[in-house]
């Protein structure tokens, strides 16, 4: 066992005595010594039930003959984070936690682990630490919240409270209605309850077979989240026994599953970013070409929230991600030689629930022959941008109009309350990419801004910033080479038309090569916005956006 390191034999005697310490028997540590990573905290609705996550993890692992040791790491609410400093430390974040954890488990030798995030960047934090490890894991998250209602009894979620936000801006509701959403919208713990980040890269975790059928749907709030959870307690024992360990899970094969599967079920463009991040760390890159040819090859077989009307425990009921992953295998769309925590994918597939033909629809009558997400390029975006087309409305796939340049999150925010964006305008967010942010912000406000004003049927926003997975309408982000690495979104002038075709997958600068020549000629390079501490080095390290912002 890689455990014998820290416990066997004369040299070890210290050691045990630690561990004795920790009140261990002998019994307990001749076991495999299971790592249970959790990142509960008070603040974060996603993470404050994890405690009782872990407890049943470390349920299942004694119940199948091991001794788990729970250990935790930090986490950011990117809700509570956004649209003020705090969300340049989300992204940030995200390092932060695969560090952490490797640090804890490489530091203490353990035998296997089980991963326990629930939460945006936390999620994909603990599995690049897999990777990094390469040891027997396995990835349970605290599952997703219930829906609100509202006085209809239509599902509300926390993305009803951003556009009410502009709403009442506008004039079109009143504060009272919104403090009613505010009071009911969020109604239990869990990782908010439409396909938003946490949500897609918790239903991801399944494809990538490192979590178990459930993982990403079933609510945080049934006795079924904790009866998985000691499944994956137990499973993470079979592992050990079996030596499978994740770079076994998570490989070339599973990745494309992965990225299938996303474009199956429109997940957050925050996807794009930590999937290839994950790639990288797995050893086996991935490319924004990748994803342009994934996109066009998988239909779009399921929306929910903020794509649709309907959230996470609408999939849940009609079978979850096995649903959408038996469709597709089905069809030949996803590669069965892929191992998952529970057996190959091909085996899988055999006992994936059909479709209902509502939530998931069948590829025959699939919402779109693409994917949900959309790569975008042109002289605007070389090295290329990302859309979630799913949430794009029909009459704003194609759009012209004039520049409305922005330096920062702040600045456009000011012009969007103020009345100041006009229908047919683009707005341009930049020098909020991974190293100009740092940590490239997500624009959820600026878009649920323009979308509770009304003007999401008329204006587009473009960033090299992120998108919240709960963005809706024609916003494109992840803009690279990004403004603080002297990108042509640096060299955008206020009034240039813009022209947008996310059919075609283009976004065009309709000005000249040659003075797009002379621009950058003259552009200055601007000075780190943090000098001392995280983000500074963050800004250092960082790669850009179409490499998955991650550390080479």
């Amino acid at each position: 066992m890689r455990s014998d390191a820290i416990k066997k034999g004369l040299a070890r005697a210290p050691h045990r005595s630690l561990l004795k310490a920790d009140g261990l028997t002998d019994e307990e540590i001749e076991r495999p010594l299971i790592a249970v990573i959790s990142s509960t905290n008070d603040i974060i609705p996603g993470h404050n039930h994890l405690d009782k996550i872990a407890d049943a993890v470390k349920a299942g692992v004694r119940m199948a003959g091991g001794t788990p040791l729970e250990a935790t790491t930090i986490g950011v609410c990117d809700g509570i984070a956004m649209n003020h400093e705090g969300m340049h430390f989300s992204l940030t974040s995200r390092e932060v936690i695969a560090d952490s954890v490797e640090c804890v488990v490489q530091g203490h030798q353990f035998d296997g682990m089980v991963l326990i995030p629930s939460c945006d960047k936390v999620v994909p934090g603990m599995l690049l630490a897999a990777c990094r490890l390469n040891i027997p894991t396995v990835l349970v998250s605290g599952g997703p919240m219930l829906a609100g209602r509202d006085k209809c009894g239509n599902e509300t979620d926390l993305n009803t409270l951003f556009d009410a936000v502009g709403q009442v801006t506008a004039g079109t509701m009143t504060e009272e209605e919104c403090k009613w959403f505010e009071n009911t919208a969020c109604p239990t713990c869990g990782s908010c309850s439409g396909m938003f980040t946490a949500n897609s890269i918790c239903c991801l975790s399944e494809g990538l077979g490192i979590a178990l059928p459930g993982n990403g749907t079933i609510p945080a709030v049934y006795s079924e989240r904790i009866r998985l959870a000691k499944h994956a307690g137990m499973k993470v024992m079979e592992l050990v026994a079996e030596d499978i360990t994740a770079l076994d899970i998570i490989n070339e094969h599973s990745i494309r599953n992965g990225m299938a599967l996303d474009m199956a079920f429109g997940g957050s463009t925050n996807t794009m970013l930590h999937l290839t991040a994950i790639s990288h760390a797995a050893g086996c890159p991935i490319t924004m070409d990748d994803w342009n040819e994934v996109c066009q090859q998988i239909p779009n077989i399921t929306r929910i929230a903020p794509a649709g009307p309907l959230h996470i425990e609408d999939l849940n009921a009609v079978g979850g991600i096995p649903a959408i992953i038996g469709e597709l295998g089905r069809h030949g769309l996803l590669d069965g030689e892929a191992t998952t925590c529970h057996g190959s994918m091909a085996e899988w597939i055999k006992e994936c629930p059909q479709a209902d033909g509502e939530v998931v629809r069948t590829v025959e009558n699939a919402y779109s022959p693409y994917g949900g997400l959309r790569v975008m390029h042109g002289n605007l975006a070389p090295d290329r941008g990302v859309v979630k087309q799913s949430a794009v409305s029909d009459d704003m796939r194609k759009h012209r109009g004039p520049a409305r340049v922005f330096e920062s999150e702040e600045e456009a925010c000011e012009a969007i309350f103020g009345g100041k964006i006009n229908a047919g305008d683009v707005v341009v967010i930049r020098y909020e990419g991974p190293a100009g942010g740092p940590g490239m912000r997500e624009m959820l406000t600026p878009t649920s801004a323009i979308c509770g004003m009304g003007l999401d049927k008329s204006v587009a926003l473009i960033t090299d910033g992120r998108f919240s997975g709960a963005t809706k309408g024609p916003a494109i982000g992840h803009v690279s080479p990004e403004a603080a690495a002297g990108g042509p979104i640096a060299l955008v002038h206020e009034g240039d038309i813009i022209d947008i075709d996310i059919d075609e997958g283009t976004l065009t600068l309709e000005v000249s090569d040659e003075e797009l020549e002379a621009r950058r000629a003259a552009w200055v390079k601007p000075e780190p916005k943090y000098q001392v501490g995280v983000l500074a080095r963050y800004a250092k390290l960082v790669s850009s956006a179409d490499k998955g912002a991650y550390f080479g």
